[in-house]
């Protein structure tokens, strides 16, 4: 697959299933044996741990992400990206605090056979959790 082709499928990942709540388009981007490096608590394994993954942030988080930059090269598409949300429901065993916040973080992805494979990423907690108010801000 090209580079292009991978940029395309990452971007309508963040585009259609985050943005766009749309969970049951993951059977058709990731693959089955979806490898994710840094799961969260309950997460399953494969394909319906990305599910999971995703539920847990639209539901929890209401999230609207931004793509700031998206570089590709070979096999592994990188993002960039800000996070705006609201804490509209639970997340992580946090009830709601109905509070907004603003953070980034940098996935990367791994595709094979023009499907999501596996997936690192690194986000900006500290700052989530601050405006959220649910750690002291200094």
């Amino acid at each position: 697959m090209s580079a292009e082709t991978n940029k395309a499928l990452v971007r309508r990942f963040f585009e259609e299933v985050l943005n766009g709540r749309r969970t049951e388009i993951v059977d058709e981007l990731a693959a089955m044996d979806y490898k994710e490096h840094d799961p969260l608590p309950g997460q399953r394994e494969g394909r319906e741990g990305l599910k999971d993954r995703v539920a847990m942030l639209v539901e929890g988080l209401a999230p609207t992400f931004s793509m700031d930059d998206i570089i590709a090269e070979g096999d592994r598409v990188v993002v960039r990206w800000t996070n705006t949300a609201t804490h509209s429901g639970t997340f992580l065993g946090i009830p709601p605090t109905g509070r907004s916040c603003r953070f980034a973080g940098v996935d990367i992805f791994r595709l094979d056979g023009g499907r999501l494979a596996e997936h690192w990423h690194v986000v900006d907690q500290l700052s989530m959790l601050q405006q959220l108010e649910l750690l002291p801000s200094s």
